[in-house]
């Protein structure tokens, strides 16, 4: 046999080899690491997803919950996992993007390869239906403007809330105490009782608590953000520069792979999940718990992260001259 045959064959056989790979992936089943408890809506959510992929992948998708620090367990559980494409992880802004920022976890965005962004829940802030002191957002900045400090919202610490409640505020160049709660849904009870004077809230409080709320503001510019909240105007509305953009005012996650990944099998991946967030169905089924399907493509991964981050790194100064401006009134 010639030496060109002998390499013809060689080639040949290489080429048979990896299209068998690519064919043969997935041949058992992906898992989805999700980094909050089981039993939430965002839980629900990843589910859909996931099932619609399993669908196009043809093998089963399951999401499995591994809470703790803020998500950053979950992350570092998933980076010990060999880089075939068989786990994915549903990087949501705390563990991905704000535990860095604190130091809390030593990982950039640039260190995962991307598939799709998949959801979000812009956050809104609220007052009571029988609120007498201000109508709307702009009569709302008004009377805290009169009052500095003098008002309490539910504000805790270093969570993504607090950072985008605090940033608005600075924005508007009035101040608000912040009252820290474990979880934003607590601070509706207090509400109602006079201890808060305005709360921010996400899809899910406003969706178990609406007759008790009355959304002055959406912080989230989107259409989809103005229908989670039943119509409630946006900054737009008013014509407010409120100091945060695109995704910085809600929670949300991209889908991840660890970034040496196999291209190809980052390849099959992405394609299923593209026409997972392309599924009608899949779209209604999220809208319908109040949630934003995103579907941005791998090429604006970065981009967008780098802008989140920006403004949540304003987030925490923000927070800081809150502390400062409380002090400076009292």
């Amino acid at each position: 046999m010639s030496l060109l045959k002998k390499s013809l064959l060689v080639v040949s056989a290489i080429a048979l080899m990896s299209g068998s790979a690519l064919a043969d992936f997935p041949d058992r089943k992906v898992q989805v690491v999700y980094p909050w408890a089981a039993g939430t809506p965002t839980y629900g959510v990843s589910q859909l997803i996931a099932e619609a992929m399993s669908k196009q992948l043809g093998q089963a998708m399951p999401v499995v919950a591994k809470p703790g620090a803020n998500g950053v367990l979950a992350m570092k559980s998933f980076l010990d996992e060999p880089a075939d494409g068989y786990t994915i992880m549903d990087g949501y802004v705390a563990p991905l993007v704000i535990s860095p920022i604190f130091g809390k976890a030593d990982w950039t965005c640039a260190d995962f390869t991307p598939l799709y962004a998949a959801t979000a829940n812009g956050f809104a802030i609220a007052m009571r239906p029988d609120e007498t002191r201000w109508s709307d957002f702009p009569s709302f900045i008004e009377y805290l403007k009169a009052n500095p400090a003098k008002t309490a919202y539910n504000g805790s610490g270093t969570s993504l809330p607090h950072l985008i409640a605090a940033s608005v505020m600075q924005k508007m160049d009035t101040v608000s105490r912040a009252v820290p709660y474990d979880d934003l849904a607590l601070g509706v009870k207090d509400l109602r009782n006079g201890i808060l004077d305005w709360i921010i809230i996400n899809p899910g409080v406003y969706e178990a608590n609406k007759d008790q709320l009355k959304v002055l503001m959406t912080l989230s510019d989107t259409e989809d953000a103005s229908e989670t909240y039943g119509g409630a105007p946006r900054p737009s509305d008013f014509g407010l520069d409120i100091g945060v953009t695109g995704l910085a005012p809600a929670g949300w996650d991209w889908w991840l792979v660890r970034s040496d990944t196999p291209a190809d099998r980052v390849e099959v991946l992405r394609n299923a999940m593209k026409s997972a967030m392309a599924d009608p169905e899949v779209l209604k089924s999220i809208k319908a718990v109040g949630f934003q399907p995103l579907g941005y493509a791998p090429d604006e991964y970065l981009q967008t992260c780098d802008s989140v981050r920006s403004q949540l790194e304003s987030g925490v100064k923000a927070v800081e001259w809150e502390t400062k401006a409380i002090r400076a009134a009292n």
